[in-house]
């Protein structure tokens, strides 16, 4: 297979686990960033929730650890009140690259296309004199804009034998041989490597991982084989209480999860959508070369051989148990290949001197459901999609911090353009996360005390209807409407001190009325504030 590398190294099949804890031998001499300025690299995975790095002391990541991203957390603060502003991944990734609310830049949905007119942050950065890099997972309508070099996958890209398009390809998209999460961190080494050392630089590594349909590299296709994973608590929610989003939405584990593609049950025999998604089975199967799909096959085929034998003696609520620990297996092996690359990276930065120069973020376009509610994926303004994982490690921090400030994804632009000594421009709503980071995660003075989601894609997979809301400390008001306008539109509220899991819907206790009525009012001011017409 030919190989195609941006950056002129060689690229090898991955086969073998990566270094995980402990940095590499070589100078542990610190080196000050050019200009004074703080180097900044950034690692965003695709739906890794928070539930799933043992930093944050979920029960699944106490069986599950990542040592490499808790190595981090040591080092720097966890933040455990970060959301993003629309949990989805095009628009929470133009909202990244813009700083701008998805009204704003034009990216309200997966299909539609951003605004072409307006600035991308790492413009800006070059502008400061920063040396940009993207690597990895782009998945916008557009081409990449304001980055020195860049390596990109193709769409939402394959874990196994990527396609990737740079500079060096002329724009076209070639394949290379190995899995995606460690060809995209042998990468962002490559540039590490060969970066410009007379000036700072902004690195995006952008993981496909752990992004649906969860595909494990080889050598972990049996890790946690033998390990029980807990259900959530609410996994058997009837959505009592709620108005009908939460009860019509197409993403339970129990009926919507493919047999075939998310679940790898080969040679299952279904009907319908489950016809229609082993066709997209079969196309994540090709990618591999025959070698690792007969490896593949032979694992998933002995592993489905007990399912396969008993289901038809199997209770209901037996088979959607045996689900559930498939889906939370598969994902969590993808998760410690991450967790390896984090390990990497670290290593290098370690090794280099460049730690005490540099500012490293780890975090997600948004957070994802382990089975709460019985759902698997994203786009509600409930916590285990709205909240995503946000570490960080700043030069000068008290490691091991952990932070209860409010922040969100519109804050990143701002704090890059911070650290560039780059002014602010007008539109971004954003903070910079700086005042936050100098005070080791606690509040700083005039800090927002609320934030604001907007949910657009109704038309996508999972029909999850359109909403936007408020979420301050302890309350949260999601307004739902019907942009037909087809049904009437409703409230839900939750207090999350009493009720963390929000399975109690209290739009329609008196006991609420008042504090209902300030959200009401204040999501209507907020939403003239900003500019969003659509609700």
């Amino acid at each position: 297979m030919k190989l195609n590398n941006p950056f002129g190294l060689s690229l090898l099949c991955a086969t073998s686990g990566m270094t995980v804890a402990g940095p590499l031998s070589g100078s542990s001499r610190a080196v000050a960033a050019p200009g004074g300025r703080m180097n900044i690299v950034y690692i965003m995975c695709d739906d890794h929730s928070f539930q799933t790095i043992s930093a944050y002391g979920h029960p699944l990541s106490r069986l599950a650890p990542t040592p490499n991203i808790d190595r981090l957390a040591r080092r720097g603060i966890r933040f455990d009140r970060a959301y993003v502003e629309n949990s989805l991944s095009t628009p929470s990734r133009a909202c990244l690259m813009t700083g701008l609310y998805s009204h704003q830049n034009g990216q309200t949905m997966l299909t539609n296309r951003m605004d072409t007119t307006v600035t991308f942050i790492p413009q800006l950065m070059q502008q400061a004199g920063y040396q940009t890099a993207m690597i990895g997972k782009w998945h916008m309508l557009c081409e990449p804009r304001g980055f020195d070099t860049y390596s990109i996958l193709s769409g939402q890209g394959e874990y196994y034998n990527p396609r990737f398009k740079s500079e060096a390809t002329g724009g076209r998209y070639v394949r290379e041989e190995g899995y995606a999460t460690d060809l995209i961190t042998r990468k962002a080494l490559d540039f590490l490597r060969q970066r410009d050392r007379n000036r700072p630089f902004l690195l995006y590594v952008h993981h496909k991982a752990p992004h649906r349909p969860w595909l494990p590299p080889l050598e972990y296709l049996d890790l946690y084989e033998d390990v029980e994973f807990p259900m959530p608590a609410t996994f058997y929610d009837d959505y009592t209480s709620r108005g009908p989003a939460a009860a019509e939405q197409r993403m339970r584990i129990d009926e919507h999860m493919a047999m075939i593609y998310d679940l790898k049950l080969y040679g299952y025999e279904g009907s319908g959508h489950e016809c229609d998604v082993s066709q997209l089975w079969r196309a994540a199967l090709q990618t591999m070369t025959p070698e690792e799909r007969a490896q593949w096959l032979e694992n998933y085929e002995r592993k489905n051989a007990p399912f396969m034998q008993q289901q038809e003696n199997m209770t209901h609520d037996e088979v959607v148990r045996w689900k559930y620990q498939r889906y939370i297996k598969d994902y969590l092996r993808v998760i410690r290949r991450v967790d390896d690359s984090v390990g990497q990276l670290l290593d290098y930065l370690e090794a280099e001197g460049l730690m005490d120069s540099t500012m490293i973020v780890y975090t997600s376009d948004q957070g994802f459901y382990m089975g709460e509610h019985g759902w698997f994926d994203k786009r509600f303004m409930y916590e285990e999609s709205f909240r995503t994982p946000l570490i960080i490690s700043y030069p000068g921090c008290r490691g091991g911090s952990e932070s209860d400030v409010m922040v969100q994804n519109l804050d990143f632009g701002p704090t890059f353009l911070d650290i560039a000594r780059k002014e602010q421009p007008a539109d971004m709503y954003g903070r910079s996360l700086m005042p936050v980071l100098r005070k080791n995660g606690r509040r700083p003075r005039g800090w927002r005390k609320q934030l604001y989601y907007h949910f657009y894609d109704h038309t996508a997979e999972h029909n999850v209807m359109r909403h936007d809301g408020l979420s301050d400390r302890r309350y949260k008001l999601i307004h739902f409407y019907d942009e037909r306008g087809e049904r009437p539109a409703y409230d839900e509220f939750y207090d999350l001190k009493q009720d963390p899991h929000e399975l109690h819907n209290l739009a329609d206790d008196p006991r609420y009325s008042r504090k209902i009525a300030r959200f009401r009012k204040e999501l209507q001011r907020t939403r003239e504030s900003i500019g969003v017409r659509e609700y």
